[in-house]
């Protein structure tokens, strides 16, 4: 079976490519796969650019697994809350490329980068969970608290407000929007940026600036864990 990503490396970069074909869902084997590349990208010492096909960053969890398996959703969902978690605190530069939709846990991943470029005109960035009936999970909102204002927080959150593009990057979803055309260039010129920041003082400085959201992240994925293995075990 095919991997439903891609990863290259080149002069101390990994790239990797979301693609399972449709709507690059986060399947635990998605979320397993993106594990695994990120281990060996730090690894490596290398920054990361995360993108996702043309059209779709990521549709968020694959809401099928929870209709067909309680113990495989429990592992989906606390592979998706430790994938945020590993992200946050990725000691270097992690740049996402937001190539189209990014909804519930795709946001969630978008909120995770150090810096974010989405496309000008088509995408819907959203946390739809309570339009589709389910409860946020405290990890995503935690992800969400530091990086949207409180006003920003309870629209998005409370009543899954969809966001255009331009709406996403003044809520603080994006940090840049360009043209699709111009979208490998916006990134180019991103990670030349980001290659000349010292590694050592990068790292010390956003563990630093991150610490509080990542003990209050890691207390949350273990409040989620807990909940989630008794509803689905």
């Amino acid at each position: 079976m095919d991997e439903p990503l891609k990863v290259q490396r080149h002069d101390g970069v990994t790239t990797i490519t979301m693609d399972d074909g449709k709507a690059n869902v986060m399947s635990v084997r998605m979320l397993q796969s993106l594990h695994r590349a990120l281990q060996q990208a730090q690894q490596d010492d290398s920054t990361v650019v995360l993108t996702g096909r043309a059209g779709m960053f990521s549709g968020g969890f694959d809401l099928a697994v929870f209709k067909r398996d309680p113990a495989e959703t429990l592992l989906m969902l606390t592979e998706g809350a430790r994938l945020t978690e590993r992200l946050l605190g990725f000691p270097r530069p992690v740049l996402a490329v937001c190539t189209g939709h990014a909804i519930a846990m795709g946001a969630f991943i978008l909120l995770c980068a150090d810096v974010r470029i989405g496309v000008d005109h088509g995408p819907r960035l959203q946390a739809n969970e309570v339009q589709i009936g389910m409860t946020l999970p405290r990890f995503a909102i935690e992800v969400m608290r530091q990086r949207l204002s409180p006003a920003q927080l309870q629209l998005a959150a409370v009543t899954a407000l969809p966001y255009s593009p331009l709406q996403a990057m003044a809520a603080g979803f994006l940090d840049e929007l360009t043209p699709v055309s111009g979208l490998a260039e916006a990134a180019r010129v991103q990670m030349e940026r980001l290659g000349k920041l010292d590694p050592k003082a990068f790292a010390a400085t956003k563990q630093r600036l991150r610490e509080p959201t990542l003990v209050a992240l890691h207390q949350a994925i273990d409040a989620d864990i807990a909940d989630w293995a008794s509803r689905f075990q």
